[in-house]
């Protein structure tokens, strides 16, 4: 049989690229690191099972979901009522039926109080085909007459199947802003999401950057009254204690000032004067228009700096702040400055997510894999060569080189794709050895 010269030439440039390809993975890093520029480094990325590596089984909570969503329904109706129709209102929150229910000081303006709260009704959808999706909210009225509002069953699924998606995103930013190569992250079922990251052995830190929601809010702290007498004589209205980071409490206004969200970059960082480690923040125009109008029209008041319903501190303001940049300062460490800076770029989770399961694989497990893993094929490799060549001779050395090429097309496949190998595939690559030789006699 015949090839044409240039039927030769492509065979002769595949097999040449797939050696350079393959190479580098077989290489130590120092040898790698001297490789001249214009030939090829990557090197094919072992999964968890072969080089260790942290496991997360994580599932959202939808019981915090519920009560957070409560709680934004409960200050919008208020909002509705209240500010924009002028129809006053005491609400009572019962999470147990995930509901709300409203008295109203005015019996008489119950039609325009129904009609006003209707306009919050809210139809969730996340298939993109979908026509409609469904209702979140289900109106109703209690037997003595006061409004209730209700979170639907298929409301609340539907939302937590959208929240999970959001959040599989802001896990894979936090996971890239690491360095990390090849982390796994799939959606396991409505509520659970499973991450596997090859390489990074520190399971604790990995749960603490991925399960942390990392929400950053901007509250006003109320002013004339503190935590401890808003407790004695009640809440004024609009407000809220949250704990503070120094042990204490802060009485805040629950409307968000500016949120997390109006943030473009966030970096650790030193503050020489009080020698402790901060993170620096910056706005996007938007977020530094709001920033500056509030630092403007409240100066000589206290501004809040909330993280995950705690805060972290509330400076008074001393001057208008119209660059928007700023800074978070509290009681960091260089570590935890950096990872809170991660955080803050990758975004807040859209919920909170508990920890199911937790593992870590050791890497001399995963040296021992791919010691049995080689083992396997150089085996199966010379028992194979050893047939071949006795069965058919000079065809079966033939056979063999193809069989050769074979495996170093596959390894060299795999480094330029940056593809995970791992033990299955292993195997997969001895069952190979079998499939190609029998592919080459024939």
């Amino acid at each position: 049989m015949q090839f044409s010269p240039v039927r030769t030439a492509i065979i002769a440039i595949v097999a040449l690229l797939g050696v350079l390809f393959a190479i580098p993975s077989f290489l130590p890093q120092d040898v790698r690191d001297a490789w001249p520029s214009f030939l090829p480094k990557q090197t094919v990325v072992l999964g968890l099972d072969l080089q260790g590596g942290s496991h997360l089984l994580l599932q959202v909570n939808e019981d915090g979901i519920v009560t957070e969503r409560l709680q934004t329904l409960r200050r919008d109706v208020r909002n509705t009522l209240a500010n924009q129709n002028g129809i006053g209102n005491l609400i009572t929150t019962d999470e147990a039926t995930q509901s709300l229910t409203i008295e109203l000081t005015d019996p008489t303006q119950k039609a325009a109080a129904s009609t006003a709260i209707a306009a919050l009704q809210n139809t969730i959808s996340n298939s993109l085909i979908s026509v409609g999706g469904v209702n979140e909210l289900a109106f109703g009225e209690t037997s003595d007459g006061k409004l209730t509002v209700t979170l639907t069953p298929e409301g609340v699924t539907e939302r937590t199947s959208a929240l999970v998606a959001q959040s599989i995103e802001v896990i894979r930013k936090r996971i890239d802003e690491l360095g990390t190569t090849e982390p796994s992250i799939q959606r396991q079922g409505t509520n659970r999401v499973l991450v596997q990251v090859p390489g990074f052995g520190d399971s604790q830190r990995l749960k603490d950057i991925i399960s942390r929601t990392a929400r950053l809010t901007f509250h006003m702290v109320y002013p004339g009254m503190s935590a401890a007498q808003a407790q004695a004589q009640g809440l004024p209205a609009g407000t809220m204690i949250l704990p503070s980071q120094d042990g204490g409490e802060e009485l805040l206004y629950e409307d968000v000032a500016l949120g997390g969200e109006s943030l473009v970059d966030a970096q650790p960082s030193y503050d020489q004067q009080r020698a402790m480690p901060v993170v620096s923040f910056r706005f996007d125009t938007r977020g530094a228009i709001t920033f500056g109008q509030i630092t403007s029209a409240n100066v000589g008041q206290r501004f809040a700096i909330v993280l995950d319903d705690t805060v972290i501190t509330a400076p008074q303001i001393q001057q208008p702040i119209t660059g928007g940049t700023g800074q978070i300062s509290g009681s960091f460490t260089t570590a935890t400055a950096n990872d809170l800076a991660v955080l803050l770029r990758a975004g807040a989770l859209p919920a909170s997510l508990d920890v199911v399961e937790e593992r870590t694989v050791d890497a001399s497990l995963g040296a021992d894999s791919i010691q049995n893993g080689l083992t396997a094929g150089i085996v199966a490799s010379v028992l194979v060569v050893a047939f071949m060549v006795i069965a058919y001779g000079l065809f079966g050395v033939f056979a063999n080189i193809s069989l050769i090429l074979n495996i170093v097309l596959i390894f060299g496949a795999l480094s330029m794709l940056g593809a995970t190998l791992t033990l299955p595939g292993i195997a997969g690559i001895v069952l190979t050895i079998g499939v190609a030789v029998d592919a080459n006699v024939l």
